[in-house]
């Protein structure tokens, strides 16, 4: 186990996992769609919300315990589902599962995840999880997909709402991404940099998407996957098939994406448990307004009908606090576990949830309150948010 108690904060993590991580799996982790204006904003929006600092006030008893969608979590904070988990470390996703189990906050798979369902249930001793959903033009993928989901014990679905079409991402296009790498020079000469990350993936056999290879007809390696995959993202995404969705999961559905008040109606209309503010991270539309800044209008709209969440530029734990400020009433973490995996493997997750956790309880404090479910806009200062 690494002594990982000089890694103070979130930044710490990423310049790691910048040097230890293959450049393009390091670049589609950390990067946006077009000129990255949202994916930067994300974070910046954060930044110009200041909080009220309170004193003499009693601040003994803290908790940060709350619930997303009626289970107990530690933090309200949730993994992100985020593609190609395991490229960014050997066995990324079963990693990441498990330092969520320990910490107690919930774990999302994604779709396009290196591990499969199956490996998360078998890796965590059956320990209950979230899954990631695309809507997709194979209709009966979809139907075993979700029919996996249920036999690996997933207790609530994911569905993104903002994929019908893919993001134009520049740094992509521009490595040749792809999972494991191509064997061109360039690869080569960086994994050549990246010793520990190339034995890492020598010792496992999980280097392809494990929830679609050898579970759709046709789909055997790589190179039909990706022809595959590139047709099967489905542009005529409705808000039927958001209930025809439902329907057929028939458990707890969460709809991730929503940046805009009209939808958000739309998603409580669907019967959705809970929504997500989302705009991918800044992968998909550039241009769009960061999550934090939609955020307030869509609470006020629909929070007292559904619940909802906010993921996109949180780094800190004191964003976290900012967001429940301000209606959220869980967040979701990509990038900041993904940089904690990609330094350190589990042992890297761990670190980011417990400095998350940290700043959080501190911030918290420095507030004025002592239980996060009383926590509310009057933290912040008028006029920065």
């Amino acid at each position: 186990m690494p002594d990982l108690s000089k890694i103070t904060c979130i930044e710490d993590l990423r310049v790691v996992a910048k040097r230890r991580v293959p450049r393009m799996f390091y670049d589609y982790a950390d990067s946006g769609a077009w000129t990255e204006g949202t994916y930067r904003d994300n974070e910046a929006a954060f930044k110009k919300i200041k909080l009220r600092q309170r004193v003499a006030v009693n601040m003994e008893g803290r908790s940060t315990r709350t619930t997303m969608i009626g289970q107990d979590v530690a933090m309200p904070v949730a993994i992100a589902p985020t593609g190609l988990t395991g490229m960014q470390h050997a066995d990324g996703e079963i990693l990441a599962a498990r330092a969520a189990k320990a910490f107690g906050i919930p774990f999302t798979l994604s779709t396009m995840s290196i591990c499969s369902l199956e490996d998360i249930a078998e890796n965590t001793g059956r320990h209950p999880f979230w899954f990631q959903l695309y809507v997709m033009r194979d209709r009966d993928f979809m139907e075993r997909l979700i029919d996996r989901a249920k036999a690996a014990n997933c207790t609530a679905l994911q569905l993104t709402l903002d994929l019908q079409v893919m993001g134009q991402r520049h740094k992509d296009i521009k490595n040749g991404l792809s999972a494991p790498p191509k064997p061109t020079l360039a690869n080569m000469i960086n994994l050549a940099t990246k010793p520990r990350w190339c034995l890492g993936m020598a010792g496992t056999k999980r280097r392809y998407f494990g929830n679609i290879v050898g579970h759709v007809k046709g789909v055997a390696d790589m190179s039909s996957l990706a022809s595959w995959t590139n047709d099967q993202f489905d542009p005529s995404l409705s808000w039927a098939d958001v209930e025809w969705v439902k329907k057929l999961w028939g458990g707890k559905l969460v709809l991730k994406g929503v940046m805009d008040a009209e939808d958000a109606r739309l998603a409580v209309d669907s019967g959705a448990d809970a929504l997500i503010v989302s705009n991918h991270g800044g992968r998909q539309l550039d241009g769009a307004p960061a999550s934090i800044d939609a955020l307030p209008g869509i609470a006020a709209e629909v929070g007292n009908r559904i619940e909802v969440w906010m993921d996109g530029g949180i780094r800190s734990g004191q964003d976290v606090l900012k967001a429940r400020a301000l209606g959220a009433r869980g967040t979701l973490i990509g990038r900041s576990f993904l940089y904690g995996l990609g330094a350190y493997g589990e042992a890297g997750v761990t670190r980011a949830l417990q400095i998350i956790h940290k700043e959080l309880d501190v911030t918290m404090a420095f507030c004025g309150h002592t239980q996060i479910d009383n926590v509310d806009s009057g933290i912040l200062l008028p006029g920065t948010y």
